[in-house]
Formats: structure tokens, C-alpha cells, sequence
């Protein structure tokens, strides 16, 4: 009898790995070190799930025009995408950028991960619905990266929501966890698939019902997939991908110079996007 003695050895082998895994991948906390000076902004707090509180600024534009949920992507910041700030505030948008959880200055939770940015979304589009400022029926999503991905899923499930531009989103995070995998030296197998196996159980989704390649394909509102040509983290060809996937005439694709984090002459591509966000809510 004294294999019984490996059980607890081999249970707490595993607790280890488990910990040290979601430990690897938790995402940097960035606190923000700039506001949006020369914009009438609000800081405020958006109730979210988990009985969590979002960290966020809210610039309105003006009684009863379209608003617009602005969400950055993994370890970063509402600060992060201030350069989209002034340009579509003066293109007649009222912006609410927001941390996610685990991010900036928003609540501390279990853990962080595409589907709870997805929910830190409708939590923010639900407060914005509520602002006497804003137009309830005029609500998009601008997400990069990760915040990308949720803005799709958060799209593929909020009906209201009447236009998403996608920055640098991923086409399925086993992909993107494969690519991870690689940069660290980790075999696939068997580690490998035991993470993204770990993964998968404990944000509760598996990743083919959140990959954006899928989520695409449910989407009905004005959809803008945007990408750089010289993106390193994610490849262009996966907004290809995604693009391809698409069962709606109203998803557009535009790829742009740049890499995961620039896409050059940012006021250029605002003017872009502003276009598209305008067709949208005509």
C-alpha cells in the first residue's frame, strides 16, 4: 500500500504546476500616468460582474450623440489608447475607456481572461446606456488585441450593439497560446496541452466558442477588422482569417502599416475609422 503515499505527492505536484502556470500568465498591472488633458473627461467607476468595479473616463460629446466603449488589450491600459481619444471626441463620439479588471486602476479579481474583458464590455455599455448624455441606441465597441477579441464576442451576444472596430485581434487564442508556448521554450507535448487544457477550465470556455474566427460569424452590426502589415505578434494572416469567416456584408477589412501596438500615422487611421464609425451609425 505504500503507492497511496504518491497521491498526495502527485496532487500537490499538480497544485504547483497549476499555480506556477496561472502565476506565468497573469497580466501585468500598468497603472495609468496620464489623464486626457484638453478633453471634457469624468473619471468614474462601472459596476462589473463579480460585484467588481471598472476604473474608467468617461468623455461625453454632446446630448444624444453615439458612444463608444474603447477597451485595450492584455497588460494595458484605458491610457494605452488616448490617441483615439481627441480625434473621435471631435469627430462627435462620446468615449468611455475603461480598465479592465486585473488592469489600470480597476478591481483586483480571480483571474483575467477574454471572456471577462467580453463581460467588462457590457458592463461598460450598459452604463453608457444609461448616461443622459448618450443615445441608448447608438453604442459601439473599439477593442485592441485581447479587448478586440471580447469586443467580437461581446458583439456576437449584445444585439444592441451597433458597430465594432477590431485593432490587431487574434483569429483563436490556441493560436495565439501555441505562439506563447513557442516564445518560452514549452513543448507542446504533453505540458503544452495540459496548459491550454488548464486554461480553457478555469475561464470556464472553451476557446473555439470565444475565437474571433468563430464569434465573426454571428456578428450582424458594422464590423471594421483592422490590422497591421508588420505585426509580429499576431500575423496579418489572421485577420484574413477571421475576415474570411465572416456572414455578414457589413464586415469590412483594413489592413494598415504598422505592428501590433502602431499603426503608423495614427490620425490618418482615426480619420478611417471615423468614416466607417459614421456609415455605421447613419
Amino acid at each position: 500500500m505504500t503507492w497511496l503515499w504518491g497521491i498526495p505527492l502527485l496532487a500537490g505536484s499538480v497544485g504547483a504546476l497549476n499555480f506556477i502556470i496561472r502565476r506565468g500568465l497573469a497580466a501585468p498591472r500598468i497603472v495609468e500616468m496620464e489623464r486626457p488633458e484638453g478633453l471634457p473627461w469624468l473619471e468614474v467607476k462601472v459596476p462589473t460582474a463579480n460585484d467588481k468595479s471598472l476604473y474608467g473616463w468617461f468623455i461625453p460629446a454632446g446630448a444624444g450623440r453615439p458612444a463608444l466603449v474603447v477597451m485595450h488589450g492584455w497588460g494595458g491600459n484605458a491610457e494605452m489608447m488616448l490617441p483615439l481619444a481627441a480625434p473621435l471626441h471631435a469627430a462627435g463620439y462620446s468615449l468611455l475607456l475603461v480598465d479592465a479588471r486585473c488592469h489600470g486602476r480597476s478591481d483586483e479579481d480571480s483571474f483575467a481572461s477574454l471572456p471577462r474583458f467580453a463581460e467588462d464590455i457590457e458592463a461598460a455599455l450598459a452604463w453608457l446606456a444609461g448616461r443622459p448624455e448618450v443615445d441608448p441606441q447608438a453604442l459601439g465597441v473599439i477593442g485592441h488585441s485581447v479587448g478586440a477579441g471580447a469586443a467580437l464576442l461581446a458583439a456576437s451576444r449584445q444585439p444592441a450593439i451597433r458597430a465594432v472596430v477590431s485593432l490587431a485581434a487574434f483569429a483563436h487564442p490556441a493560436a495565439m497560446m501555441r505562439r506563447w508556448l513557442a516564445s518560452m521554450h514549452i513543448p507542446f507535448w504533453p505540458l503544452g496541452a495540459y496548459i491550454l487544457a488548464y486554461v480553457q477550465r478555469v475561464i470556464g470556455h472553451r476557446f473555439d466558442d470565444i475565437a474571433p474566427c468563430n464569434t465573426i460569424a454571428k456578428i450582424g452590426c458594422p464590423t471594421l477588422i483592422v490590422h497591421g502589415l508588420e505585426d509580429d505578434t499576431v500575423p496579418v494572416a489572421e485577420a484574413r482569417q477571421i475576415y474570411a469567416a465572416r456572414t455578414s456584408e457589413a464586415v469590412e477589412l483594413l489592413l494598415v502599416p504598422g505592428s501590433h501596438d502602431d499603426y503608423g500615422d495614427l490620425v490618418q487611421q482615426v480619420g478611417l475609422l471615423s468614416d466607417f464609425l459614421d456609415r455605421a451609425f447613419r
